[in-house]
């Protein structure tokens, strides 16, 4: 019996995912969660907060703690390899008097989570397509065609629908992809990263990227200095989190107590360094920070490494066709996340269903007879991921909204089973191969602290003066979802949810 299989069942699960992942299928899919290019969106703004220097050096800091993060779950990972990964670790760590609590809080924070990150990446996705319609049929400033708020949405929903659909095959399908993808973005990478700076006609000095630091209070409303460094980093949070992917496959995974761990470490290594190296070749190619901003420029101030991308081809090559190429790399990169985050978030909704903790569970929880997929789990997640979409067609905050829900949710999840692993008894923990042993506690108090700062950034305003147009409405959808969840456990929940339930010996009733 394979040793994922074998803990598996000692823990109280069947085997009923077809476990054929090997390590690199399993890397490929979560790397694909953390896209090198995630971040592209936010770089603009972020660079606006506080400068080059508080953007480079802050995803050096991000990267630092995540590391934490990252190392406190693999070895929870390699204890517990299960689909529910996350609410399973907490219910188990968290004990029989807390555990079902913990589960509860920790499920319904992930499932916010990503599912939201299905938003995010369909805006980004559709950001992207619009600014490669619009290089590609003149840009801004010779009649090329932008997307309208409309076009939007329809680009935004039919990526969701794209990706719902590759969802209902056999796993490996999505595993073959994703092995397309993280070549996709290895070689795409390593193409943006080093020929950006060399067809750049003029590039910025290293005491530019690295030592300069300038707010701009004029055009952010933000004059506190250590504020506009809090905000300047959220690109870095946002694009280091989702390593937990290979957590979800553990049960379709080979040798999983082992492979795990691997996989959660081993991306979050890759994308550390090609998130940064991108920032820094993004950074060096400026050739006019003001004119990145200005609405009349090229691509109409909407997405400021595309404008940058473009300054860079048009200056060598008096043509766009080269940066029309450089955004179908960063398209295919957001293709390949939101295909695996879509995913994730199926496993999380048919795990958390499979222990009848979300309405209308057996819908939910059943699989399909011949791929053995939750197909419904994925219909269910691309349902929500649609109607998310629709503020589209007034507001101008929604990506922004995504972004912070999504972090809140997801990295919010991971400091519930690292808080319990941190306040458990060191003889009731069975580690498994990947364990830290006296690390623990403090890898685990770091981790923790991290995550709690994480979150509380992505809550705050992230522009002045406050209005409908410029309010970060994350504390708000945040605040009535935990609401209702919280009422829903006082009221009834606690009174039937246990946690995972064990099914070793059990008929599912879906065979």
């Amino acid at each position: 019996m394979d040793s994922g299989e074998k803990r598996l069942n000692e823990l109280g699960y069947k085997q009923e995912l077809r476990r054929e992942m090997t390590l690199f299928k399993t890397m490929a899919i979560t790397f694909s969660c953390i896209s090198a290019f995630s971040g592209t969106p936010l770089y603009g703004q972020s660079l606006r907060y506080a400068g080059p220097a508080t953007l480079v050096w802050g995803w050096v800091v991000v990267s630092f703690f995540t590391w934490f993060v990252a190392i406190a779950m693999a070895e929870i990972c390699s204890s517990f390899p299960t689909t529910g990964s996350l609410y399973f670790w907490a219910a188990h760590l968290a004990g029989p008097r807390w555990g079902p609590f913990a589960s509860w809080c920790c499920a319904w924070l992930e499932t916010i989570g990503v599912i939201f990150a299905i938003g995010a990446q369909a805006y980004s996705g559709s950001q992207a397509l619009q600014m490669i319609i619009l290089l590609a049929t003149g840009t801004n400033k010779g009649g090329g065609y932008f997307a309208s708020k409309g076009v939007f949405l329809c680009l935004y929903m039919a990526l969701i629908l794209i990706w719902a659909v590759l969802n209902t095959f056999k796993l490996q399908v999505i595993a073959f992809l994703n092995i397309i993808s993280i070549w996709w973005q290895v070689v795409g990478g390593l193409i943006v990263i080093v020929m950006l700076p060399l067809v750049a006609q003029s590039t910025q000095p290293a005491s530019y990227v690295f030592t300069h630091f300038e707010t701009s209070p004029e055009s952010t409303g933000v004059s506190s200095i250590p504020y506009a460094v809090i905000l300047s980093v959220l690109l870095s949070i946002y694009s280091l989190f989702g390593y937990d992917a290979a957590a979800h496959l553990t049960e379709e995974t080979k040798g999983a107590d082992r492979t795990g761990p691997k996989a959660v470490l081993s991306s979050l290594g890759i994308i550390s360094v090609f998130g940064w190296a991108y920032y820094l070749s993004l950074t060096f190619s400026i050739r006019d920070l003001e004119y990145l901003y200005n609405v009349d420029n090229e691509t109409a101030g909407a997405l400021v490494p595309a404008q940058i991308i473009y300054d860079a081809f048009y200056g060598r090559f008096q043509n766009s066709t080269g940066a029309v190429v450089f955004l179908c790399i960063i398209w295919g990169s957001y293709f390949f996340c939101g295909l695996s985050t879509t995913t994730t978030a199926a496993r999380v909704v048919y795990a958390l269903s499979r222990d009848n903790g979300i309405p209308f569970s057996p819908i939910w929880r059943k699989l399909h007879p011949r791929t053995k997929v939750p197909t419904n789990a994925v219909w269910l997640c691309a349902a929500i991921g649609l109607l998310l979409g629709l503020p589209i067609l007034k507001l101008d905050v929604v990506f922004t909204a995504f972004i912070s829900v999504s972090t809140i949710g997801w990295v919010g999840s991971y400091a519930v089973p690292i808080f319990a692993r941190l306040v458990m008894a060191e003889e009731n923990f069975k580690p498994g191969p990947f364990y830290l042993g006296r690390a623990s506690r403090p890898v685990c108090l770091v981790a923790f602290l991290w995550i709690c700062y994480a979150c509380s950034a992505f809550l705050l305003p992230t522009f002045y003066p406050l209005g409908w147009k410029t309010f970060n409405y994350a504390p708000v959808a945040v605040s009535v979802v935990l609401t209702v969840v919280m009422l829903w456990w006082a009221l009834d929940a606690r009174n039937w949810f246990k946690g995972p339930v064990r099914n070793i010996d059990v008929q599912n009733e879906n065979y």
